[in-house]
């Protein structure tokens, strides 16, 4: 649906939700001994170590292999150079990519209906994401159809899997933090701010990897069942 035509959803439309979810999430994590906060104003975002043991970090990189294609980014073609890597659905039926998905959802407490299906990345040297939110832009072509199935994104998970020779950090180009891919290494935020209001400040980049192969995970969450 194009921004000519008058949404169903304005955009506010999931705020209550992402307040309440924000907040229940919040709290779960900081009681978390394993969990710490990573330092930054203007927004929140968690890590956890060893997450993924190597050899699961190793199965799944066999399974991404398997299923990786261009990149898309709603709107944008691969060709337009915005996102260049190649990445794919894992199989969520899959015994082993339950196991990992069901342990996201647990450490964080959120319903295992709102989350997405896992999403496999591989970058190669020169492959990056460039800077982008994760949550879902008013008067796009595809604000009303994601909203329509399961509503706005409100947390998103990011497992590092291998180490990687040179480059490919993750950037959140407006805080100030480069964060290095470290094997096994969860990374959480919240794509909203306290108040429930989709936070501009998330913004963050894949850089381009300069040597060797950058392999991560992906799980988001909805505000509602995701359908």
């Amino acid at each position: 649906m194009g921004s000519q035509t008058k949404s169903k959803f304005p955009a506010n439309a999931d705020q209550a939700r992402l307040r309440t979810l924000g907040k229940q999430v919040r709290e779960r994590l900081v009681a978390n001994p394993l969990v710490y906060p990573i330092p930054c104003e203007g927004a929140e975002l968690f890590a956890l170590g060893d997450f993924m043991t190597p050899a699961e970090c190793a199965k799944m990189i066999e399974l991404i292999d398997a299923v990786a294609e261009p990149s898309k980014v709603f709107d944008l073609s691969y060709e337009s150079g915005y996102r260049t890597s190649y990445s794919g659905d894992v199989d969520p039926c899959d015994p082993f990519v339950k196991k990992i998905s069901r342990r996201v959802d647990d450490l964080l407490g959120i319903d295992p209906l709102f989350g997405e299906t896992i999403q496999g990345q591989r970058y190669m040297p020169g492959q990056e994401f460039q800077p982008h939110q994760d949550y879902f832009h008013v008067g796009t072509s595809y604000w009303d159809f994601e909203m329509g199935r399961g509503g706005q994104r409100s947390f998103t998970t990011m497992v590092f899997l291998n180490e990687v020779e040179a480059g490919g950090t993750t950037d959140f180009t407006d805080l100030g933090l480069s964060l290095e891919p470290k094997p096994g290494v969860l990374l959480i935020w919240n794509n909203a701010d306290p108040a429930g209001v989709p936070n501009q400040r998330t913004i963050h980049a894949g850089r381009p990897v300069q040597a060797g192969s950058k392999y991560i995970i992906t799980k988001w969450y909805r505000t509602r069942k995701w359908l």
